[in-house]
């Protein structure tokens, strides 16, 4: 059976301390490090997370190098990111959740899992994302 490829966006790295959403962040993670899914991480991750706490790091470093797969940062995502900024998807504000959303799709995950209610798990904004692409 094939493996499911995740793609977090920041916010479930946070959440794994976050008192809301930790038991959901944490056993996701522990799901990816006993190898159940694939994680999909792109250079936003990387970026974002540099301003994180030590702590944050290790949850990257303590999966089996086989559950990750990274993706760069192409010009493929970057227009696809410009693009649903410009359709109004979302504000030029919300940069790198366009560019969170874009990589996801460029790299044609199976799934999206984000805490961010507002831009990218907000069921108005997946609308607006999907007629933008399809």
């Amino acid at each position: 059976m094939k493996k499911l490829r995740i793609y977090l966006d920041t916010s479930v790295f946070g959440g794994c301390f976050d008192k809301e959403f930790a038991d959901a962040s944490r056993k996701l993670f522990e799901e990816i490090k006993a190898g159940r899914y694939i994680l999909v991480l792109s250079l936003t991750n990387i970026e974002e997370l540099k301003k994180a706490p030590e702590y944050v790091h290790q949850l990257i470093q303590d999966l089996p190098d086989e559950s990750v797969e990274m993706i760069t940062l192409t010009d493929e995502i970057k227009a696809l990111r410009d693009a649903y900024i410009e359709a109004g998807v979302v504000g030029r504000a919300s940069f790198f959740d366009a560019e969170h959303i874009a990589s996801a799709t460029v790299a044609d995950v199976d799934l999206i899992v984000s805490w961010n209610f507002k831009h990218i798990v907000h069921f108005q904004k997946i609308r607006a994302i999907m007629q933008s692409i399809c």
